[in-house]
């Protein structure tokens, strides 16, 4: 059955496939998000990623903040993200995405955010008190934050993790083998151990990759495997897209089939919810992962 699913991808040279034509951005709330997003001076990830669901996430009214500015300080070579030496830490961003929230009425709310390498904490305290002031403000709204690599910094994890956020996630990303290539200052182990961390501090945790890189069957099969096997409760598995000529090109277009087996695989491995599609993302139709 895998190989029939392996011969229905399509090479990543040619056209996009009719499984990932998306809607272009349109309609009021669109519009609104795009106003609120402007005024408050904030960052989203859908914009700085170029996510393919945009428009169908803003004109729900629905769209994921990026917390600690816009620029990350690790160069991973499939992000859309801006690289380099970050301005000074914006010490009301807590603040104002808190107050964003409130404004759009959000039932449930995901943050994320760039890496901050250069702080001792990785940015942990702001992470803290953006997720406070949104309990605070916002006590009805629960909250999905997609942290990053703290470096192993368990102090700093702790900090996050105890504000009391309904999950906790940190993407993989790729398989073992493609590290180096597709996220060079992070580790696969590492990775691991931190979402181990956090399923151990009592959270309800959540890790996302992507597929189209050149990956076997089977790595994604000990991916998914290792995941499990380190308290991951949620998984997202979503088709790699280029989002410019600098980045990593695709490999291959992953048919519909083969994310249907995967999410089969992920769940018989023991994730309690996986959800896997080409045009799947991280904060992708999130509220179900509670």
């Amino acid at each position: 059955m895998t190989n029939t699913l392996i011969q229905n991808n399509l090479p990543g040279n040619g056209p996009r496939p009719a499984w990932l034509r998306v809607k272009l951005p349109y309609g009021q709330n669109f519009t609104e998000v795009r106003h609120l997003v402007d005024d408050n001076k904030l960052h989203t990830v859908c914009e700085s990623a170029r996510c393919p669901n945009m428009g169908e996430c803003w004109g729900e009214g629905t769209a994921t903040f990026m917390i600690l500015g816009n620029t990350c300080t690790r160069s991973c070579s499939f992000c859309a993200v801006a690289t380099g030496k970050p301005h000074s830490l914006d010490l009301d961003e807590p603040r104002r995405v808190a107050e964003a929230i409130v404004k759009m009425q959000v039932k449930h709310a995901v943050i994320t955010s760039v890496n901050r390498d250069e702080l001792k904490d990785s940015g942990a305290g702001i992470w803290a008190e953006t997720i406070r002031f949104t309990k605070e403000l916002s006590p009805k709204t629960t909250l999905e934050v997609l942290i990053p690599d703290v470096k192993a910094n368990w102090e700093a994890l702790a900090l996050i993790v105890n504000e009391g956020a309904e999950i906790v996630s940190h993407n993989m990303e790729t398989i073992k083998r493609q590290y180096r290539r597709v996220r060079p200052q992070a580790r696969y182990e590492r990775s691991l151990e931190q979402i181990q961390h956090t399923k151990d501090m009592g959270a309800r945790t959540k890790s996302g990759f992507m597929v189209g890189l050149g990956e076997t069957v089977e790595e994604v099969y000990e991916l998914m495997g290792d995941l499990a096997a380190h308290g991951c409760d949620v998984l997202t598995i979503g088709q790699y897209l280029q989002p410019t000529k600098m980045h990593l090109p695709v490999h291959e277009f992953i048919h519909p089939d083969l994310f249907a087996h995967y999410k089969e695989k992920g769940l018989e491995m023991g994730l309690k919810y996986v959800e896997s599609g080409p045009l799947v993302r991280s904060s992708y139709h999130s509220e179900r992962h509670l």
